[in-house]
Parts: structure tokens; C-alpha cells; sequence
């Protein structure tokens, strides 16, 4: 009897997490839905009603003690992982510039977009050393990217350049273990965050999630990718 594949998302009872739970789920993983509100917990039942393989843990990733109690579920329910998605991600801020940033705002979204990922990465990295083929996935964006980054959201942007350095710093550390870590741009989708006139679906921008989700042995590690292709950071 083989192995049960194991994956945790974060950020995902709705848009772009929540799709990638599904695409995740389709694929045969048992998927582990998190969010840091209970909505997450009806999303993972309406997944159960299709016989879909999900499970709703609460997960607060800007808090440690969040992070650890979900590490020790894994460790305890599963003793494995072999795909971590970074998901979660907050404040878009179009409404600011870094001379009137409201300065909480930026702190709030540096501690769950990069140092979230960075710490439940930690915390899971002992499960997801026992894989056959671990894999972490840093959901990103263009705006953390020096090259087609745009003026405003300063505290979003630079939290997402934030994450494709930890990317690519962490992919460096695990050089010689068969974990590979990728950040991926899904594009501008049609989520809460991206609005309804984004010109690509959460279908779409999942899928390139579940690319790197599901990289073969030898594959990349430490870039930053849409659709499978590299994109400039």
C-alpha cells in the first residue's frame, strides 16, 4: 500500500487557495485546508461532499503559536509532508505610497507574507524531510519583482520581493536534499484581492501553483515562475 501524499495550504477558504485545495485534491493528495478564520472548516466539508480528500486545520500564520500547533497535527495525524503552498497573503495597499505608509499596515504585512511563510516553513521543514519529493511553493506576485513591479501597494510589493529572497535563500540551503522551493506568480486573477476585471481565472492562476507543486525530481528550485516559465524578479 503506497504512501498517502500529504499537502498543506495556506489562506484557503476561498480564491486562489481554495482552488488549489481542489486542484491539490483531485490529484489524490490529502490536502490540509487552512485559514486562519473557521470559514475554512465549511470550505473543507463542501470538498468532503465531493469525496474529495480534505481536512480543515485553523492556522494563523503571524502567529507562532498558531504555526506550531499545526506543525505538531502534521507530525502527529500524518508524520510526513510532501507539499507546503504559502498562500495566505494581506493588504494590497493601492490607497498608500512609502511617504504616508501607515506603518502598522507594513509591519502586518511583512510578518504574514514573508515571515509567515519563512516560520510555518521552518516548523514543517522535519515532515517535509521525510518526502520522497518535498515541496514548498511560494504563492508571490509581479509586485515584488524589481523589474515589472508598478508605483504604490509599497507594503505588498515589498513584502513579495521579501518572499522571493527567502525562496531563493532557502532553495540554496536545501541544495542537497530532494526539497525544492519555488515562488510563483499566478497573475492578476480574479479573487477578492485581484477583483472581478482581472483577466485571468483562479483556475488558471492555481494551475501554475500545482506546476511547481508537483516539479519532478531534478526539477528547478529557487526561481520565481508563471505558467511553467521563469519570470524576471
Amino acid at each position: 500500500m503506497s504512501t498517502p501524499k500529504i499537502a498543506l495550504v495556506t489562506g484557503a477558504n476561498r480564491g486562489l487557495g481554495k482552488e488549489t485545495v481542489h486542484q491539490l485534491a483531485q490529484k489524490g493528495f490529502t490536502v490540509i485546508l487552512t485559514s486562519r478564520s473557521e470559514a475554512g472548516r465549511e470550505v473543507a466539508e463542501e470538498f468532503k461532499n465531493l469525496r474529495l480528500d480534505v481536512v480543515f486545520h485553523q492556522l494563523d500564520v503571524g502567529n507562532g503559536q498558531s504555526i506550531a500547533e499545526v506543525a505538531d497535527f502534521v507530525s502527529s495525524e500524518y508524520g510526513h509532508l510532501d507539499v507546503l503552498i504559502n498562500n495566505a497573503g494581506i493588504h494590497y495597499d493601492t490607497f498608500q505610497s512609502t511617504l504616508d505608509a501607515d506603518m502598522s499596515i507594513v509591519e502586518e504585512a511583512l510578518r504574514v507574507n514573508t515571515l509567515g511563510p519563512w516560520k510555518l516553513s521552518k516548523a514543517l521543514m522535519p515532515m517535509l524531510r521525510k518526502s520522497t519529493a518535498g515541496r514548498i511553493v511560494n504563492v508571490s506576485s509581479s509586485s515584488g519583482s524589481f523589474k515589472d513591479s508598478w508605483p504604490g501597494t509599497p507594503a505588498y510589493s515589498m513584502s513579495k520581493a521579501a518572499l522571493n529572497m527567502l525562496t531563493m535563500k532557502m532553495a540554496a540551503d536545501l541544495q542537497d536534499t530532494n526539497i525544492l522551493v519555488n515562488s510563483v506568480g499566478p497573475g492578476w486573477t480574479r479573487t477578492a484581492m485581484g477583483g472581478e476585471n482581472a483577466p485571468r481565472s483562479v483556475e488558471e492562476g492555481a494551475a501554475s501553483i500545482i506546476w511547481a507543486a508537483l516539479l519532478p525530481e531534478g526539477g528547478p528550485s529557487g526561481g520565481f515562475f508563471r505558467d511553467g516559465e521563469a519570470i524576471s524578479w
